[in-house]
């Protein structure tokens, strides 16, 4: 940032320095130019007073000019030429100074119609007056330049520090560290970012902790209850009705899978970081569900299939995975039609980017309409009178741990989940359900 706030502030001054640089340059040059001229009209001037002075008679100069009392006037290395009329009504020509003048600079006075005054002189120091006021003028734009650029450099180290600064401080706070920060830096509107970052952390951090006092809570009370379901369903696994204790074991297996559904949620709560992770095995977080829901697909004439990569691993969380593909599975059955397939399988989101473990979750019902499509994650909207949850649920399960969840289908509909970088080579396999 501090290179862009820089580059953005030297851009500016090159352009401020190139528009008022090559005028005031000019103007220094023709100023130069006009002192010189008005300087030989000054002399010229004094040189046709004194010639008025010397006037006799009716404009005629009877005696000639006296030249001691113009030559001074002449510059060094100038001519001036004094053209007169005589007694004998002719013409008079007076040069004095130089033979000849290289290069003149010429200035020139009419005295009436019969005086007439030249004034020549070289123009070698004139151009070297205009050289060393150029030059003036670019050391008086450099040094202003190069004062801009020492506060350019300041100003973008002052402004771009303390941003970086409240940036890093705005992601520790995202990776929960909820550590004060008693930095100030001396800008206002930066320094009241940092005083509001001071009471979200505290306002945070107090949040986190009745959350996850509540999540304890909670946890334990269903435990709490599921333990109590399930002594009782233990004592009707001791009924002599061969159904009931079927019915009654397999009640405990839901109980038992909810508890454990309950625990590695609990857990994965306390840790978010995804990569620290071991790899699991996809499919087999997958088999699960699958043969949990095939049972309420059947009573409705649907099928559900899992398919995909035996090995594919990845850095997740089972029970976020399992969680948000159910949520996926009972929207199928709630709102799709038709087979529902369940797919494991890698995939490369652009050309330049490394393959995803991908799985997807389709059906063959009328999909997504295009009113409902753009809200679909959003909590609490739903276009079929249901709470509005489970999917805004999905998406945040599968982003803690890392990944993404997305509708890329319409219709039929399509869900994608992209969990992370492949750890096993391909090999598939399909289980009818």
């Amino acid at each position: 940032m501090r290179r862009r706030i820089l580059r953005s502030m030297l851009t500016v001054l090159m352009l401020t320095t190139v528009v008022l640089g090559v005028p005031l340059t000019y103007t220094a040059w023709l100023w130069v130019e006009d002192i010189t001229r008005n300087d030989l009209r000054s002399r010229l001037e004094l040189i046709s007073a004194e010639v008025i002075g010397q006037e006799q008679g009716s404009g005629v100069i009877s005696g000639g000019l006296d030249l001691h009392t113009v030559q001074p006037l002449v510059p060094e290395g100038g001519r001036l030429t004094v053209v007169y009329p005589a007694p004998e009504d002719t013409a008079v020509k007076v040069e004095v100074g130089a033979a000849t003048v290289t290069d003149p600079l010429v200035e020139s006075l009419s005295m009436g119609t019969d005086v007439s005054l030249r004034l020549e002189v070289p123009a070698t120091p004139m151009q070297a007056r205009q050289r060393q006021a150029v030059a003036g003028v670019a050391l008086a734009v450099a040094i202003s330049l190069g004062a801009a650029i020492t506060v350019a450099i300041v100003t973008a180290r002052r402004v771009a520090d303390p941003i970086r600064d409240v940036a890093a401080r705005a992601a520790r706070l995202a990776m929960g560290d909820f550590r004060p920060d008693p930095r100030r830096h001396g800008i206002a509107e930066l320094d009241r970012v940092s005083d509001v970052l001071d009471s979200a952390t505290v306002e945070i951090a107090g949040r986190l902790q009745r959350e996850h006092a509540l999540v304890a809570d909670v946890s334990h009370q269903l435990r709490s209850r599921l333990t109590a379901v399930r002594l009782r369903l233990d004592e009707l696994s001791a009924h002599t009705d061969p159904a009931v204790v079927h019915e009654a074991e397999e009640a405990m297996a839901q109980v038992d899978r909810l508890t454990e559904a309950i625990d590695d949620l609990v857990r994965a709560s306390r840790d978010e970081d995804a990569t620290d992770r071991d790899p699991v095995p996809v499919m087999d977080e997958l088999r699960g569900i699958v043969t949990e829901w095939t049972h309420p697909f059947r009573e409705a004439g649907r099928t559900l299939y899992l398919t995909g990569d035996e090995s594919l691993r990845a850095p997740i969380s089972g029970s976020r995975l399992r969680e948000a593909v159910t949520v996926l599975v009972d929207n199928a059955l709630m709102h799709g039609g038709g087979t529902c397939t369940v797919s494991v399988r890698t995939v490369r989101p652009g050309q330049d980017r490394e393959p995803l473990v991908c799985v997807q979750v389709a059906d063959e019902g009328e999909g997504v309409s295009d009113e409902l499509a753009p809200h679909i994650f959003d909590r609490g909207f739903s276009g079929a009178g249901s709470t509005g949850v489970g999917l805004a649920l999905a998406r945040a399960l599968i982003e803690a741990d890392g990944g993404r969840l997305e509708l890329q289908r319409r219709r039929p509909a399509l869900f994608a989940v992209f969990l992370g970088k492949p750890l096993a080579a391909r090999v598939e396999t399909r289980e009818p359900r």
